[in-house]
């Protein structure tokens, strides 16, 4: 393994130990929800099985970019993960994972419900074996409701939930956030959802079933604008990178550049006037917060015409110095390079199999004073392991799998050109 880049102080997040460690997962999953769900368990330190179809984790074609055949999508979902490649049409692939999950602590699937109950391997055929088993089903709507057999992109929810109705600039369409946002935070409640089972099962020594969507969890991290659509039944305008409830709380232009102001209390907007010096600003009407939002138009316009007389770099410069939250606006390189990152212990450099030594972004649970998320390697590539964990966890000998290859039932690495993905 490789990784550099680490703090090396005890006591921030340098502990050797994995809070994971041990803990078997079987990766039933795809694409983004489900995987970056096993990723976080993998970088804890869980043994992670992906199982994968013959022709690979449709983000394995996500590209370019691509490195060495290998699509950067699929890299930032799949670290630490042993890949095993199985048809799992196959009677003969779905009784070797029934055999794998016997000894599992957690399984994670993301099929269309009903889907693997199918082919043998739904929750109730395989808690009959091991009433242990912690099963993970992510899904866009759920196992129930008149949703339950839609199938849903990352943007199908964004749209749906009203996320792309609230974001982007008054006047314009809809606009999606630029990442697979509620993907993202399926997975890491997914985790959430198998730390707490865990526990649960530590006392009951049972496992359970966890039902879980994006369609949940987006209406769930819609917070305070769903909230505020509830007591009041009228949804919220688009008012660009600006805040509802807070204001200053946006974007703006200054004079060679953009950066953004988070003023969340009175007496920060009380120095911020006191820094800007401009007579506009101290009008009554701006000094509480519900007279900023309330005349928000106006507030914004004389701010706009103060922050526009100086650069970026002098604005925070001034700002930073007397505690008002602002920030440049970076684009994802300026991001990945800002020096923050590099002290929190990032980029993390791990081998792959293929591309040598690549860049990952670091867990942010990197920072456990005693067991702190660590990788192992980079993902695989495609039935990298199916050898060795048939092997070790089912005791086939070689020839049981080679029988196995000949018969289109599992499958062997066999690295492939981007363009064949």
């Amino acid at each position: 393994m490789t990784v550099t880049g680490a703090s090396s102080e005890v006591g921030d997040g340098t502990g050797t130990s994995q809070a994971y460690g041990g803990l078997k997962v079987l990766d039933l999953s795809h694409v983004l929800a489900g995987p970056y769900c096993t990723q976080m368990l993998a970088d804890l330190g869980a043994d992670v099985v992906k199982v994968e179809p013959p022709w690979g984790d449709a983000t394995r074609g996500w590209g370019p970019p691509y490195v060495e055949g290998e699509a950067a999508y699929f890299l930032s979902a799949n670290r630490g993960k042993r890949s095993v490649a199985l048809d799992l049409r196959t009677p003969q692939a779905q009784g070797l994972v029934r055999r794998l999950a016997r000894d599992a602590d957690v399984l994670v699937e993301n099929g269309r419900p009903g889907r693997l109950d199918e082919w043998g391997l739904g929750y109730r055929r395989l808690a009959a074996d091991n009433p242990g088993l912690i099963y993970v089903s992510v899904s866009g709507f759920g196992q129930s409701g008149p949703r339950a057999q839609e199938g849903a992109y990352d943007l199908v929810l964004q749209a749906l939930t009203g996320l792309m109705a609230a974001t982007g600039e008054l006047g314009h369409g809809p606009t999606r956030v630029g990442v697979a946002l509620f993907d993202v935070l399926t997975g890491v409640t997914a985790a959430a959802g198998i730390g707490a089972a865990l526990h649960e099962r530590a006392r009951s020594g049972q496992g359970q079933w966890l039902d879980l969507s994006l369609f949940d969890v987006a209406l769930a991290s819609m917070v305070n604008v769903a909230q505020s659509t509830l007591v009041t039944g009228e949804s919220p305008e688009r008012l660009g990178s600006a805040h509802p409830s807070i204001v200053p709380y946006q974007a703006f232009q200054s004079a060679d550049g953009w950066l953004v102001l988070a003023v969340g209390g009175d007496r920060q907007f009380a120095r911020l006037v006191e820094l800007c010096n401009d007579e506009a600003l101290r009008d009554p009407r701006f000094a509480s917060n519900q007279g900023r939002v309330r005349d928000r138009s106006d507030l914004v316009r004389e701010l706009e015409r103060v922050l526009r007389t100086r650069g970026t770099a002098e604005w925070l410069e001034v700002l930073t110095a007397n505690n008002i939250p602002c920030s440049p606006v970076q684009d994802i390189a300026q991001a990945m390079e800002d020096p923050q990152m590099a002290a929190r212990g990032g980029p993390w450099h791990l081998e792959h199999t293929l591309a040598g030594t690549i860049p990952h972004v670091p867990s942010p649970l990197s920072h456990l004073s005693r067991s702190p998320a660590r990788p192992t390697h980079a993902a695989p590539i495609l039935g990298q392991d199916t050898r060795t964990v048939l092997r070790e966890q089912l005791g086939l000998t070689d020839g049981d799998i080679d029988g196995l290859f000949d018969e289109g039932i599992a499958f062997e690495a066999k690295p492939a050109p981007a363009s064949a993905v």
